[in-house]
């Protein structure tokens, strides 16, 4: 008995060839596609570095909300009063000497 050597059908290598590109290219998006591995690791650094802008922002709001309090007509505060009119107005006393 002959040992014949088949070939495979070219059905076979288009099947295989297909199976094979189909997995390239999924694998290929899940790591850099829009949605893949990288796009969600750059996402979540961009979440980190805004978190802690907004934390640094929500800061400057409770300070600016104090200030604005303790300048309102229900609660004055005399020494903060004082000291933005001579931050942001550049008034002195008359006995005051400025250096610079």
């Amino acid at each position: 008995m002959a040992v014949t050597k088949r070939r495979p059908s070219i059905a076979v290598l288009i099947y295989t060839a297909g199976v094979v590109t189909l997995g390239g290219y999924f694998t290929f998006a899940s790591v850099q596609g829009e949605y893949g591995l990288f796009r969600r690791i750059q996402i979540e650094a961009e979440l980190s570095e805004l978190q802690e802008v907004s934390g640094e922002l929500e800061l400057q709001l409770t300070d600016m909300r104090n200030k604005s309090m303790r300048l309102s007509d229900g609660y004055l505060d005399l020494d903060l009063l004082d000291q933005q009119a001579r931050d942001v107005l550049g008034y002195l006393r008359a006995d005051e000497i400025v250096i610079r």
